[in-house]
């Protein structure tokens, strides 16, 4: 390693050359996983021997994802890799000659690392690319390539003792990167968390606005301080080793009269939704980042059957042109390098052929209005307006909105993650500010609001919502046993959300949520999960139980919070 003054990347494109590839962004079909990122930018060396190294940086400013595509003068076409970096805030990526052959350079203000992982029979790449790893580290493990792997038991069984060998704790890579390559610069990257009395925080976060307030005897599958002899339904309990994250419990039909008697809002509650438990878990968003991760397979890229007429442009591949992500990897789960400070994962939203509208007006224009996300500031599938969106933006500002063109020029240069997923169950009233249900929760078709298997709209169902008490951000996920949006709204409104939205439904496995209390004498994490149930999704190993989404690959996308440092 040697000390460079300053460490340069990948930097974006000039302004004409942003402003030429957001035309293609903006087109009816862009047609390439490239064309969707109007902010990339890419490094091309040639060695002596004519070997042809291109690097490209998929958006410079989240400075996370990279392609790099290798061209051998012997081979037609070329070789392609997805390379994520460790550590994006930290490192800084980019192509250089070494004498006659091009080199990846990794640099900090402090150090550097040089590598050429394409060279030698037996290549890095080559070694990294046969790994049944999700995340396979090469260069001195400041970078990783991204494979496809699948959910099989062996698989799993060898991501986990990879994590349990080189992650989890003791002498890890992420300690040990953290302390050999970057020790002060890293510490001065984060800012320490504010802690607070959790006594605090449930007095903020206060009651729900019920008529009643019995305790339940039934609870979230979480160590809960105070709720020994029950849960009091509508109050929050702060979450034994998980601080920050808070619970609580409640039936519909406890609900005030005052929310369930408005008229014009919802469809009246039946007697089964009503008296079906609710479980809740509060997340202080000042002490916890979050992101969103692709699975394997899912949400997916091609088309959804849903769409017709105007909506369905049988000519392109998808609605974006393209129904596979190639040259890019989707692997299901938490990079390696964030696991030390995972506190809670939850699955994300509709797969891809239920995430498009088949009645009402969505269906029949903007392509039917496929759900869009995006990962690491990489556009994975375009955010259209009118749909209810998750979104991160690259200084950590988390939000939840209904999405529209402003927001496409204003947010787009500036998003880090996204998810969209049907329309709103609860917004703002544009004169009082207040929580107000979507104007299409009381229509099933014109709201994609999906049902079980046999069409019934009442249905296990999951949504999030945002809440803000005094400037202070919550991000709201609630379990519904059995619900239609109506009563969904109903609780959202009874728990004071700013906006609502929905997540999945009808099954544990779709609505699943763990938590991963703070525990630092283990070698291993354990989930804690919402209900018993989920706990059958995990896998179980020789060594354990091995949690979803942290501990092995699954073909679901899902959102991850992580302890801020």
């Amino acid at each position: 390693m040697a000390g460079h003054s300053a460490a340069t990347g990948i930097d974006l494109p000039d302004e004409e050359t942003i402003a030429a590839q957001l035309e293609v962004y903006n087109s009816d079909s862009p047609g390439s996983i490239y064309a969707l990122q109007p902010f990339r930018n890419a490094m091309m060396l040639t060695g002596e021997d004519g070997l042809e190294v291109t690097l490209t940086s998929m958006n410079p400013t989240i400075n996370a994802w990279f392609i790099l595509s290798v061209q051998d003068p012997d081979s037609s076409r070329p070789s392609h890799y997805h390379l994520e970096n460790a550590y994006p805030d930290i490192w800084q990526i980019s192509l250089e000659m070494d004498g006659d052959a091009p080199i990846i350079l990794i640099e900090n203000e402090d150090d550097t690392v040089e590598c050429s992982p394409w060279e030698g029979r037996e290549s890095e790449l080559e070694e990294a690319a046969d790994e049944p790893l999700p995340y396979a580290p090469i260069c001195d493990g400041t970078m990783y390539l991204r494979n496809r792997v699948s959910g099989s038991r062996t698989t799993r069984e060898a991501i986990a003792e990879f994590l349990r060998d080189n992650v989890i704790f003791g002498d890890s890579i992420v300690n040990l990167i953290k302390g050999t390559f970057f020790q002060d610069a890293y510490l001065e990257s984060s800012d320490e968390a504010e802690t607070e009395d959790p006594g605090a925080v449930v007095e903020a976060l206060g009651q729900a606005n019920l008529d009643r307030f019995p305790v339940m005897r039934a609870a979230p599958g979480f160590d809960l301080v105070g709720a020994e002899g029950g849960m009091e339904a509508g109050s929050w309990y702060a979450v034994e080793d998980a601080p920050g994250i808070y619970a609580s419990m409640m039936q519909p039909g406890m609900i005030s009269d005052e929310i369930l008697s408005r008229r014009g809002e919802v469809n009246w509650l039946d007697g089964v939704e009503s008296g079906a438990n609710v479980y809740l878990v509060a997340f202080d968003m000042r002490q916890f980042e979050i992101g969103y991760e692709l699975g394997t397979d899912h949400p997916g890229f091609e088309w959804s059957s849903r769409p017709h007429g105007a909506g369905r442009d049988w000519t392109i591949d998808g609605p974006d042109g393209i129904d596979s992500p190639f040259p890019l990897v989707m692997v299901g789960m938490l990079s390696p390098s964030l696991t030390d400070r995972v506190a809670a994962t939850f699955t994300g939203g509709y797969k891809r052929d239920h995430g498009a509208f088949r009645y009402g007006d969505m269906a029949t224009f903007n392509h039917g209005h496929h759900y869009g996300f995006m990962v690491n500031g990489v556009v994975l599938s375009r955010l259209w307006p009118g749909l209810s969106t998750i979104y991160v933006t690259t200084d950590g500002t988390f939000g939840m909105t209904t999405w529209t063109e402003e927001l496409n020029e204003e947010l787009l240069p500036h998003l880090r993650f996204a998810r969209q997923n049907g329309v709103p169950l609860i917004n703002p009233d544009p004169e009082t500010g207040e929580g107000v249900p979507g104007d299409r929760v009381t229509q099933w078709g014109a709201g994609n609001w999906s049902g079980s298997a046999d069409a019934q709209l009442r249905t296990l169902r999951a949504g999030a919502c945002l809440r803000e008490v005094d400037g202070r951000q919550f991000l709201i996920y609630a379990y519904f046993s059995t619900a239609t949006p109506s009563a969904m709204a109903r609780t959202f409104q009874a728990y004071h959300c700013d906006y609502a939205m929905l997540m999945d439904m009808n099954s544990q496995e779709h609505t699943y949520m763990a938590l991963y209390p703070e525990n630092e004498d283990d070698d291993w994490i354990e989930a804690e999960h919402l209900v018993d149930g989920m706990r059958y999704v995990d896998q179980d190993s020789r060594n354990g139980s091995i949690p979803r989404f942290v501990g092995f690959a699954d073909n679901r996308d899902f959102f991850y919070l992580l302890r801020r440092e």
